[in-house]
């Protein structure tokens, strides 16, 4: 788990912290962490995940603070997270499915899933309005991995309020060094069901051509990140505004955040 905020725009601006939250999954959160919600003052989860994905690590969520379900998948077909964790669980399979660069050539057409899907476009719509417009309290996005539904969110969220190419890539990239404990325990599973821990490692962990295939597919379906935002994802002018002025001027904001006019 880590905040959102923290980088500079171009122009020299913070982007708020203390706002805006990501992480992994919560069906492990314990009595420590739910009291590190309170006091971080998260008041919403937004729960990136598959139907599938919830029931078989349903989050785990502190009293007073609400879940609500963003299915960012729920369009898609055929490699979806339930069917990759299943894939992985038979070496033989996993190889067959994954090997030979075909697991990143899938990881590359998810995250140009992300901004194609209507159900994607629906569901980080949904987040970034609410986020505007909520009247108090910090907010958590979260998928599985906390990588790549979740990373994508944050860094078009980064681009758009300004924050340099190279410093959103860094940030990024940057979650493989938090989920490297955990992949690397799966990855030692895997191999002693005689699997070769490389055909995962070649495509689950972060990598920069995935983000590169995301802003490719904004480039040619919105011409750029603010059409994406804006058209893509329904905000329209108003809401790049409030998103622009809740992240970017905290200092100027009255009490509770600013919403998005109709």
């Amino acid at each position: 788990m880590r905040d959102v905020g923290g980088l500079v725009t171009a122009d020299g601006q913070p982007v708020r912290t203390g706002l805006l939250f990501r992480s992994s999954a919560l069906d492990r959160l314990d009595e420590a962490a739910a009291a590190e919600f309170a006091r971080l003052g998260i008041r919403t989860i937004y729960d990136l995940r598959t139907e599938a994905e919830r029931a078989d690590r349903p989050d785990r969520v502190p009293p007073g603070v609400s879940h609500i379900v963003a299915d960012v998948l729920e369009e898609m077909t055929g490699h979806t997270p339930g069917r990759i964790m299943e894939t992985m669980r038979d070496p033989a399979a996993a190889g067959a499915t994954f090997g030979d660069g075909k697991g990143v050539a899938m990881f590359v057409d998810q995250y140009r899933n992300f901004v194609r899907l209507g159900s994607a476009r629906e569901a980080f719509g949904r987040v970034f309005l609410n986020v505007v417009a909520e009247p108090s309290g910090a907010v958590l996005i979260h998928c599985t991995g906390g990588k790549d539904r979740t990373g994508w969110a944050v860094a078009a969220l980064q681009l758009m309020l300004g924050v340099p190419r190279e410093s959103v890539m860094k940030d990024f990239v940057a979650s493989n060094q938090f989920l490297r404990p955990g992949f690397e325990s799966m990855f030692a599973d895997f191999e002693a069901r005689g699997g070769d821990s490389e055909v995962l490692g070649s495509f689950l962990w972060v990598r920069p051509e995935y983000l590169d295939a995301a802003l490719d597919e904004v480039r040619k379906s919105y011409g750029a990140i603010e059409g994406y935002f804006a058209d893509g994802l329904g905000l329209g002018s108003d809401g790049l505004e409030a998103l622009r002025r809740t992240f970017l001027d905290g200092s100027s904001m009255p009490e509770g955040r600013i919403g998005i006019a109709s």
